[in-house]
């Protein structure tokens, strides 16, 4: 394959946005003629004209304009990368992942995260996601993995580790008549109002948060929307509302206005590790066999949840 330089793309990309041979070379600071030897070069290298000029006007040609809008997230991903390598350099700063979460991060990913900082120099940023956007973050680069509930069957995402599976419980107001129940069972759902997150997750994701029906086929009543756990469970607390949880947030996340009651019939919640498939690494691999490893360990007493 040709090479391409990354000057010629930059170039075709700045004269994409000011279709000017003099406005493009003011803020490249170069010549006029100098832009018009990368255009040239670059249209030799990919084959075929990707700019068309006279003497009155500057236009992409049709292929030009595909490969605009073909190459400019590659080079702005990669413009991105080099400009935060040399931060990094300049501040001496540790390579750094970018993890979403939902909720609550308890105490095993914690450790693993120390672990991952100790012995392989990477620090970790952790960001809360939106509740009913899982995948959209990974996805779009903005960061670089994600904790989030299973299933995924996203294509250009990897699992990298799937943590213990977990009671499903049914978070209710304390003054609720459920709340002194020892058991409920999901054919009891029919006759609540279960929250469901809001966001761009996939039908399927959204169907196994809050299932449209109990195992016996009765419609269960969804009315109102949450973007956060903590926005649930104080919609909970108002005693109109209840919401399904996993055993390790309802673990810690006490509140004295809620209830957590164990949910019988409905599958195991499962979390999960991904990250976006082109950008699999050594760090992402790490965290994973770190989590695995942490998840292993027999619980030591200040492990082990209240």
């Amino acid at each position: 394959m040709n090479q391409i330089h990354v000057q010629e793309i930059e170039c075709l990309l700045t004269l994409a946005e000011e279709l000017h041979f003099g406005r493009t070379a003011l803020r490249l600071g170069c010549s006029q003629s100098r832009v018009s030897q990368l255009v040239t070069a670059l249209e030799r290298r990919v084959g075929v004209r990707l700019v068309d000029r006279t003497s009155r006007s500057v236009r992409l040609s049709r292929f030009g304009e595909q490969f605009v809008a073909e190459v400019r997230p590659a080079f702005e991903a990669l413009s991105t990368v080099i400009t935060e390598a040399r931060d990094r350099a300049r501040r001496g700063a540790l390579l750094q992942l970018r993890v979403g979460f939902h909720g609550a991060v308890y105490e095993e990913v914690t450790e693993a995260f120390r672990r991952l900082r100790r012995h392989h120099d990477v620090a970790v940023a952790l960001t809360e996601i939106p509740l009913g956007s899982p995948f959209a973050a990974v996805l779009g680069g903005r960061i670089d993995a994600a904790v989030v509930e299973l299933p995924v069957r996203e294509a250009g995402l990897t699992t990298g580790f799937r943590f213990p599976p977990q009671d499903r419980l049914l978070a209710v107001a304390a003054t609720h008549p459920l709340a002194a129940a020892a058991r409920v069972h999901a054919e009891e759902l029919a006759g609540l109002d279960v929250l469901h997150p809001v966001g761009d997750a996939p039908d399927y994701w959204r169907a196994a948060r809050v299932p449209r029906a109990t195992p016996g086929g009765t419609p269960i009543r969804s009315t109102t929307g949450i973007s956060t756990l903590q926005e649930g469970l104080a919609l909970v607390a108002t005693g109109e509302h209840t919401m399904l949880v996993c055993r390790p947030l309802a673990e810690r996340a006490t509140r004295g206005d809620v209830r957590y009651v164990p949910v019988d019939g409905l599958g195991a919640s499962q979390l999960a590790l991904v990250w976006r498939t082109d950008r699999t690494g050594p760090q992402l691999t790490a965290l994973a066999h770190l989590l695995a490893e942490e998840h292993t360990r027999p619980p030591t007493p200040e492990r082990l949840p209240a």
